[in-house]
């Protein structure tokens, strides 16, 4: 027995020895790992502290502070020459991809004062345009609104109008409708949407009825060429339209526009003549809306950040900025690089916002569902 008890208390002492070993050889380890993490720390910050590395690559620290600026400042960059701030805010969002641009440059340099000026560019960024990459929508709502500018190119509007009748939406807009592709429409939409209207080139469908329609002037009293149009002929180049929709809630207004085009070009710049005289022509037509629900459909060819359409948005809020998921980049629709299809409410709540796959259009559709 003593003989065993002494086996035991031996091999016991070896387990301990061996144990105190390992936890001697795990403090060693874990005091080396320490030590070389601190070591590697202040080799970094002796690096980074370097006077040198702050006074390399001034272009890149030049240009990543003027990219945070102007994003910042989008507000104050003049109009007066070729509508240059409508351009920038047309094009806000895309902003953005200077940053990893700038960033490459500022590591190629090894420019620590680049980085550092970096920081403004990515958290106005972030300020203007980050909520918009989370999704916002909810479940629920009353009614659901479509949008569309189906293309007076389009090379398929009865396949556009089988799209959109099984789209679900309750209230249908077209915008740049022709006269060759009405009756088309009308007879591709007729078995779903009962009730419908047409002023000029916009015209609203619905599956609930329709009161109190009428055209909305918005200024475009010349034709093509800029010539003025007669009277008879003015309904016919029509671009907005608004009329009452009766829903199991109360009356609801609905505007459908289409306002004038932009182009870029080199002579004039960023012209926008025609889009901003019917912008604030159809602002003052809302502001006078004595409904206090509403909802505007429409090309509206700029941005809710575009400073022509601010006479829309202090009044109507943007549907896809509320409740949608994502930028609902809609345009063209090979390629959509902005938003200027649009969904604006007020006195209703957008429960969710979302882009509608490809038809044989330039644009893509858009869609929200609104509630009460």
């Amino acid at each position: 027995m003593t003989h065993v008890d002494t086996a035991e208390t031996e091999q016991s002492s070896a387990d301990l020895r061996v144990t105190g070993s390992v936890a001697q050889d795990a403090g060693i380890r874990s005091d080396i790992e320490a030590g070389t993490w601190r070591i590697r720390a202040r080799g970094a910050i002796r690096a980074f502290s370097q006077p040198g590395l702050w006074k390399r690559g001034p272009v890149f620290t030049a240009l990543a502070l003027v990219l945070g600026v102007c994003m910042l400042l989008h507000e104050l960059v003049p109009n007066r020459i070729g509508n240059l701030g409508s351009l920038v805010e047309t094009f806000l969002p895309w902003f953005g991809l200077g940053i990893p641009v700038v960033l490459a440059g500022a590591l190629w340099r090894r420019s620590a004062a680049a980085v550092a000026a970096l920081l403004l560019p990515v958290v106005v960024w972030l300020n203007l345009f980050g909520g918009l990459l989370a999704d916002k929508s909810q479940p629920g709502g009353d009614l659901t609104v479509v949008q569309h500018n189906v293309g007076a190119e389009n090379p398929d509007p009865a396949g556009t109008a089988r799209d959109l009748a099984a789209s679900g939406a309750d209230v249908l807009a077209l915008v740049e409708l022709t006269e060759q592709a009405r009756g088309t429409y009308e007879q591709g939409l007729a078995a779903v949407y009962p009730y419908h209207t047409v002023q000029g080139t916009v015209g609203l469908w619905s599956r609930l009825p329709l009161s109190d329609t009428r055209p909305i002037d918005t200024g475009m009293d010349a034709g093509p060429l800029g010539d003025a149009k007669p009277a008879e002929e003015k309904l016919a180049y029509n671009r907005a339209l608004r009329t009452t929709v009766a829903t199991g809630k109360g009356p609801l207004a609905v505007y459908v526009a289409h306002l004038g085009s932009a182009r870029v070009n080199p002579r004039g710049g960023f012209s926008t003549g025609d889009r901003d005289r019917n912008a604030q022509a159809l602002a003052e037509a809302v502001s006078a809306e004595r409904n206090e629900r509403v909802v505007l459909l429409g090309d509206l060819n700029g941005t809710v950040d575009d400073r022509a359409l601010s006479g829309l948005t202090t009044q109507l809020l943007s549907a896809q900025e509320t409740a949608g998921d994502g930028f609902g980049f809609s345009w063209p629709a090979v390629f959509p690089v902005v938003r200027i299809d649009q969904i604006l409410v007020s006195g209703v709540t957008t429960q969710s916002s979302w882009v509608l796959p490809a038809t044989g259009s330039d644009h893509l559709p858009v869609a929200a569902r609104i509630g009460w």
